[in-house]
């Protein structure tokens, strides 16, 4: 049974607290993955509220570019944007995708053969996979295993995704919803693999819209934040910020729009193809 760390507080602090209880220290050069958040939105990930972890891990943001137009389609677009929504105030940045991409094997997939993610990865010993727990428009929801599989794809990587494996460029959306989710779970996998021990994995489940952060029109929040969690199984960690939704008073909203995507679906063909276990022991460190 996998183990899923909590605490309600929200702050540096907590998110400090919550690194610490897994017990797995970042080493050599760190990555922080995060979401930029495209320009116009406004509930990514609070650059005052990671900078303490960032810099405790000596750690560099990095993201990768879109596959769909907007703010951050390409390199000099995207580092803007970091720098508007203060990234770059509060650490170095990279924008893993600027010199294009390098291929990881997905094995036993379904649909992809390969992950293509931003060529920089190599340049890192360790991620910190930090994720804002949210709705998303196409997947249900987004956490940890979406911050990695379409969060690392380089541009040609996510539409590569997008498409189940069929294009490397362009925004596709007549792809089936569960070959979709099943790639997801592919390319997260992929990544997972390629750094075994060498990454850890967070959610942080405040300002829970139902939409994502490449929304440059989010809809408000329609529930009260939750927490902070944290795990060494990905799998574990969505699946427990999944039944923290449903376990809410307020989470209807969130929950309608999970499963009017199939959300979990992604859940279910993770376990299926080993990147994790979707049960687990919460254990709060407050």
């Amino acid at each position: 049974m996998s183990r899923v760390y909590m605490t309600k507080q929200i702050d540096p602090e907590g998110l400090i607290n919550i690194y610490n209880a897994l017990g797995s220290k970042a080493r050599g050069k760190v990555a922080v993955k995060i979401s930029s958040g495209e320009p116009g939105g406004h509930y990514y990930l609070s650059p005052s509220l990671i900078a303490l972890l960032v810099e405790a891990v000596k750690g560099t943001i990095v993201e990768c570019n879109t596959a769909y137009g907007g703010g951050r389609a390409d390199t000099a677009a995207h580092l803007r944007v970091m720098e508007e929504h203060g990234f770059t105030a509060v650490a170095p940045v990279d924008i893993m995708d600027a010199d294009g991409s390098m291929s990881l094997p997905v094995v036993g997939g379904k649909h992809l053969k390969e992950d293509l993610v931003g060529s920089h990865l190599a340049d890192y010993d360790f991620v910190v996979n930090l994720a804002h727990f949210k709705g998303h428009a196409m997947a249900g929801f987004g956490g940890v295993i979406k911050n990695m599989a379409i969060g690392i794809a380089s541009s040609a990587g996510k539409s590569l995704i997008h498409s189940a494996g069929r294009f490397t460029s362009g925004f596709v959306a007549d792809t089936p919803q569960n070959d979709f989710l099943e790639s997801l779970a592919e390319a997260a996998k992929a990544v997972a693999d390629y750094l075994g021990e060498n990454i850890v994995y967070i959610n942080l489940m405040n300002n829970l819209s139902v939409d994502c952060e490449c929304d440059n029109h989010p809809s408000a929040p329609t529930m009260h934040d939750i927490g902070i969690l944290g795990s060494l199984d990905p799998v574990a960690l969505d699946q427990a910020c999944v039944d923290l939704v449903y376990a809410a008073p307020d989470g209807k909203d969130l929950i309608q729009r999970m499963e009017s995507r199939h959300g979990i679906h992604t859940l279910e063909f993770a376990e299926q193809i080993g990147l994790g276990s979707r049960t687990y022991e919460i254990i709060k460190i407050d």
